[in-house]
C-alpha cells in the first residue's frame, strides 16, 4: 500500500524526524569533542601519552552527559502532563511527541549504554598507555607511578576507576533487568534495579573528581612541543601533522651542538625554545551541571507525587470477573476525571516502591463521586493485590493511588462532533468476551431506546469456536450478530471505514498488543481511493 505523505506526518514522521535529529546531535556532539582533544593544542602532551584513547574517551563521555542529563526527563510526569495540557502546546503533532516520551526514555539509555561500552574501552586503552608511556619529564601528567606500573592499579585503586567499575556493574543490571523477558516474568526485579540509578548518579558524581586527565595552562609560555634548554625532552616524542601549523617558528637559527634536539625538529631546521617547563591542570568536572538540574526536578516530582497522594482511596466494591479480571470501584474527595485518563495505583501492602498505571473505566460525574479501573491479573503485582482485596478484605487495605490527569487545552476541540464510533474488540476465548458484555448490551439497548442504532458500531471477534453456543441466548441476544468468529480483515474494516466517510478525518485508537499496533499504524499511514484521512493514536502511559 502506497504511503500518504501527509498521513505520514502526522502518525508517525514526526517521530522518525525527531528521533533522526537526535542522533545527529549525538554524533555531532562526538564528533566535535572528538576533534577538540585530537588538535586541540592543550591536550598536546596529552594525546602523546595517550593516542587516540583519549580523543574517544571524552567524545563518549559527552554523549554520555546529554543522555544521562535527558533521561530523566521523560519520567516526570507531572511535568509532562501539564505541557501537554498547556495551552502553549496546541500542535497535535507535539503531543504526539510527549506520548512517545517513554520510547526517548528507552532511546536514552540505549545510547548510555552503547557510549559506555565505548567509554570504557577508551579508557582501558588509557590505562595500557599511561603505563607504558610513562614520562619522567612530565610528572603532573602521569596517571601512573612509574614506567610499567600494573593497570589494574588505576583501575581499582584510584577514585575514577573504581567508581567507574561499580557504575559498569550497576548499568549492566538495570540493562539486562530492562529486557522485555525479565519484565514479563518478573516485574519486581525490572522495578527495583531500575530504582539504582540514584546510586549511578551518585557514583557519577564521584566519578569526575578525580581529575586523571589534565590539560596544559601555559600554551603562550610554553607552546606544546617547544624545546625548553633546561630540560632536555625525549627522543621518540613526534609532532602530529595536525600540530604542524599551530606551533609558532619562534627563530630560525641553527640548533647549539650541545643541545639534544628530537630529530623532527632538527629537520625543520628551527629552533622552539621556551624558557618555562608546561604545566598541567585538571578541568573542572562539569557532569554536575549537566545532571543537577534534571535529577533535582525528578526528585521534586517524585517528593510531590507522593505529597499528592497521601491521603487514601476508600475502595467501595470489588467485583470479579470472569478471564482474571478484576474491577475496583473507589472514592476520592474533590477528584476530577475525565474519559482517556489514566491512574498510577501504588499499594504499600503489597509493594513498597512498585506502582503500576491503569486506564480509567468509570468517571466520577456530576452526581456519582465512584471511580474504577478493571485489571487483569498476568504478573506478580496484579496477583498479590487480588489477594490482598479478596482474601483480606477484611483488613484495612490501604491504597495510595498517583493520579496522573491528562488534560487537554479548551482551543479548537468544541467544534469537533463525535459523529459515528466503530467499536472492534478481539478476544482469544469467550471468558474475556462475558465480562465486558453486560456493558455492551446495556448500551446497545440504550441507543435503541433513543432511536441511534447506528451511533456505535460493534463487532466482536472471538479467535476460538468452543464454546460459542454459551453466549446465544436472551441475555446476550443484542449482540449475537454483532459476534463473528476468526480474526478481523483489517485492510477490509479500513477500506469499507473510508468508503462509508469520503474526504473526512477519522481518528483511530489502539490498546492492544504491538502486532495489532503495528498494522494498524501501517494502514492509517496508507493512502486510499476515498481521501479518507486516518489518524493513529495508542494508549500511552508516559
Amino acid at each position: 500500500m502506497a504511503l500518504s505523505w501527509r498521513s505520514w506526518m502526522a502518525n508517525e514522521g514526526s517521530k522518525h524526524l525527531f528521533l533522526f535529529f537526535w542522533l545527529s546531535l549525538n554524533a555531532w556532539l562526538f564528533w566535535k569533542t572528538f576533534l577538540l582533544y585530537y588538535q586541540g593544542r592543550q591536550y598536546y602532551y596529552l594525546h602523546q601519552m595517550l593516542g587516540l584513547g583519549l580523543c574517544i574517551s571524552r567524545a563518549s563521555a559527552s554523549v554520555l552527559n546529554l543522555n544521562c542529563c535527558l533521561v530523566l526527563l521523560p519520567m516526570c510526569r507531572v511535568l509532562l502532563a501539564f505541557l501537554r495540557g498547556s495551552q502553549k502546546v496546541a500542535s497535535k503533532k507535539t503531543r504526539r511527541l510527549l506520548d512517545k516520551s517513554k520510547t526517548f526514555h528507552v532511546t536514552c539509555g540505549v545510547t548510555i549504554c552503547i557510549f559506555s561500552v565505548l567509554h570504557v574501552a577508551a579508557h582501558l586503552v588509557n590505562a595500557l598507555n599511561f603505563s607504558e608511556n610513562y614520562n619522567e619529564d612530565f610528572q603532573a601528567l602521569n596517571a601512573a607511578n612509574y614506567r610499567g606500573e600494573d593497570p589494574r592499579k588505576l583501575l581499582f585503586a584510584t577514585v575514577p576507576g573504581l567508581t567507574g567499575v561499580i557504575m559498569v556493574l550497576v548499568l549492566f543490571l538495570m540493562c539486562t533487568a530492562s529486557t522485555y523477558a525479565i519484565r514479563v516474568s518478573n516485574y519486581d526485579i525490572f522495578w527495583y534495579t531500575h530504582n539504582l540509578f540514584f546510586v549511578f548518579y551518585m557514583l557519577l558524581m564521584l566519578h569526575v573528581s578525580g581529575g586523571v586527565l589534565k590539560y596544559q595552562t601555559n600554551l603562550e609560555e610554553h607552546p606544546p612541543g617547544c624545546i625548553n634548554p633546561n630540560k632536555t625532552l625525549h627522543q621518540n616524542m613526534m609532532v602530529p601533522k595536525a600540530f604542524e601549523d599551530l606551533l609558532p617558528d619562534y627563530t630560525t637559527e641553527p640548533f647549539p651542538e650541545d643541545l639534544s634536539v628530537p630529530e623532527p625538529f632538527a629537520r625543520n631546521n628551527f629552533m622552539r625554545i621556551c624558557s618555562e617547563e608546561p604545566k598541567f591542570q585538571s578541568h573542572f568536572p562539569e557532569t554536575w551541571i549537566w545532571i543537577s538540574g534534571p535529577l533535582c526536578l525528578y526528585c521534586v516530582e517524585r517528593l510531590y507525587r507522593y505529597i499528592r497522594s497521601n491521603k487514601p482511596v476508600t475502595i467501595t466494591s470489588v467485583i470479579s470477573h470472569p478471564s482474571n479480571v478484576l474491577e475496583v470501584r473507589m472514592v476520592k474527595d474533590d477528584f476530577k476525571a475525565r474519559p482517556g485518563q489514566y491512574v498510577i495505583l501504588h499499594c504499600p501492602r503489597v509493594s513498597a516502591l512498585e506502582s503500576h498505571p491503569f486506564t480509567l473505566t468509570m468517571c466520577p460525574t456530576d452526581t456519582k463521586a465512584t471511580f474504577g479501573v478493571h485489571l487483569k491479573v498476568v504478573g506478580d503485582w496484579t496477583e498479590r493485590f487480588r489477594d490482598l482485596l479478596l482474601l483480606h478484605s477484611n483488613q484495612d487495605a490501604e491504597i495510595l493511588p498517583i493520579f496522573h490527569q491528562r488534560r487537554y487545552p479548551n482551543d479548537d476541540w468544541k467544534c469537533y462532533k463525535l459523529r459515528r464510533l466503530y467499536f472492534i474488540w478481539v478476544c482469544r476465548d469467550i471468558e474475556s468476551f462475558h465480562w465486558f458484555a453486560d456493558l455492551l448490551c446495556m448500551l446497545h439497548n440504550k441507543l435503541w431506546q433513543e432511536n441511534r442504532p447506528d451511533y456505535i458500531n460493534i463487532q466482536l471477534y472471538l479467535s476460538q469456536t468452543d464454546g460459542i453456543q454459551k453466549i446465544i441466548g436472551e441475555k446476550y441476544q443484542a449482540l449475537n450478530s454483532r459476534l463473528l468468529i476468526g480474526r478481523p480483515h483489517w485492510k477490509l474494516l479500513f477500506d469499507e471505514i473510508a468508503k462509508c466517510n469520503r474526504r473526512k478525518t477519522i481518528g483511530v485508537f489502539c490498546c492492544g498488543p504491538n502486532k495489532i499496533s503495528k498494522i494498524l499504524h501501517k494502514l492509517s499511514n496508507g493512502s486510499n481511493s476515498y481521501g479518507t484521512r486516518f489518524e493513529y493514536n495508542k494508549e500511552s502511559f508516559s
